[in-house]
């Protein structure tokens, strides 16, 4: 029998959940661009700036983007890195959604970047040890299934010295979560059905949150995966939060 996981609120075999999951993606992956801007009033975008600043990421490194998704990330890391062939720098975008991926692959094209995508599972990485200077996951941990193995294989492609970071939503501070509550519950699944056509995918999205390890829960998670000098910083009162370990 299989063991049980969240999927939202709600509690299901835990060989389902991937299969929910990209049920909730390959819906939203053509409006998820839009709905992003909709939902987070463009605060998405200064949180994706800032974790491109404290990631550090210099000409020359590589640089992998679990879970990118639409290529927000990926696409400001391959302007960061330069090309491969003048500099050796690299970005691999990948994500276990084709529909997403095949959104983030255009994009790329679309501002002429040229720089490898693959579809693939976080917790089974097709890379080789010690490879990455920076491994980012932005909104997508709290979709995976075991995330422990999520994070440790995150370190194990990282070189010693390289940094993982994991910008995802969080536990907002208290004095907003009645409002937080209301927003999230109310206007986002209307939200989703008039503008992406699927309240219950973006209800889903707001469900997960809640399921989420708070700040320290995932400090705890990434220090037990054997990263180290963890530490986070927190976005728009908690909404989201900002983690970055080593690998040493």
């Amino acid at each position: 029998m299989s063991e049980q996981t969240h999927f939202g609120f709600e509690q299901i075999p835990e060989d389902q959940k991937a299969e929910r999951v990209a049920g909730v993606f390959s819906s939203v992956a053509q409006k998820y661009d839009i709905m992003n801007d909709l939902m987070s009033l463009g605060l998405h975008r200064l949180w994706k700036q800032f974790a491109i600043q404290i990631s550090g990421v210099k000409t020359g490194e590589r640089v992998l983007d679990v879970a990118g998704g639409t290529a927000d990330l990926a696409l400001a890391f391959a302007r960061r890195v330069g090309n491969f062939e003048q500099t050796g720098g690299l970005v691999w975008l990948t994500d276990i959604n084709n529909a997403m991926l095949e959104v983030g692959r255009d994009r790329l094209l679309d501002h002429g970047i040229q720089t490898p995508a693959a579809q693939c599972d976080a917790e089974k990485l097709p890379f080789p040890d010690d490879y990455f200077d920076c491994v980012t996951v932005a909104f997508g941990l709290r979709n995976m299934t075991h995330k422990e193995r999520a994070l440790a294989e995150m370190r194990r492609v990282l070189r010693p010295g390289g940094r993982l970071l994991v910008l995802e939503f969080s536990k907002v501070w208290q004095p907003l979560k009645a409002a937080y509550d209301i927003y999230s519950f109310k206007l986002l699944p209307w939200l989703g059905a008039k503008v992406a056509g699927d309240a219950d995918s973006y209800r889903y999205l707001a469900e997960s949150i809640r399921m989420h390890p708070d700040q320290e829960a995932l400090k705890a998670m990434m220090e037990q995966a054997g990263l180290e000098r963890v530490e986070y910083f927190n976005l728009s009162a908690g909404v989201v939060a900002l983690h970055r370990g080593y690998k040493l």
